[in-house]
């Protein structure tokens, strides 16, 4: 089951220009009916559950089918994300309720620097970025 955002539960991130599920959505599915001011998946055959919208709605308005190495048949899931963690509550089919949490980050948020530590930019040199020296060439067994 592709997402499905709740009506009543979505009040499209406050009336910005892009919601929160567009903006992290990576196949680009969802969008916003400006008129209600509810964001929906416009294409739900392209979507692909990676949960990364029912991760980041403030609303939990987003659900999306549990996958069954987790959640058995019938059973529900709902992530609740924090700033460091992401708590999973699954409800499987008698009521049982478990909850999982999962740290989500290394660094405090904002704290990474992906370029920390790059040398200026030289096109002439051969080396990768984070390479320090030259791959030696190796010679090819007869």
């Amino acid at each position: 089951m592709p997402s499905y955002v709740d009506p009543s539960k979505c009040d499209g991130c406050k009336g910005g220009d892009k919601t929160a599920c567009m903006y992290i959505c990576p196949n680009d599915l969802m969008v916003l009916n400006k008129e209600e001011m509810r964001a929906y998946n416009q294409e739900p055959d392209a979507c692909w559950e990676c949960y990364s919208c029912v991760k980041i709605c403030p609303q939990g308005a987003i659900a999306v089918r549990a996958y069954a190495d987790f959640v058995p048949m019938g059973g529900q899931v709902h992530p609740m994300r924090s700033s460091d963690s992401i708590m999973w509550t699954v409800k499987f089919r008698n009521g049982n309720i478990k909850r999982f949490k999962f740290p989500i980050r290394t660094t405090p948020e904002g704290g990474a620097n992906a370029y920390e530590g790059a040398k200026g930019e030289n096109l002439a040199d051969e080396r990768l970025f984070g390479e320090t020296e030259l791959p030696q060439p190796t010679a090819l067994a007869k």
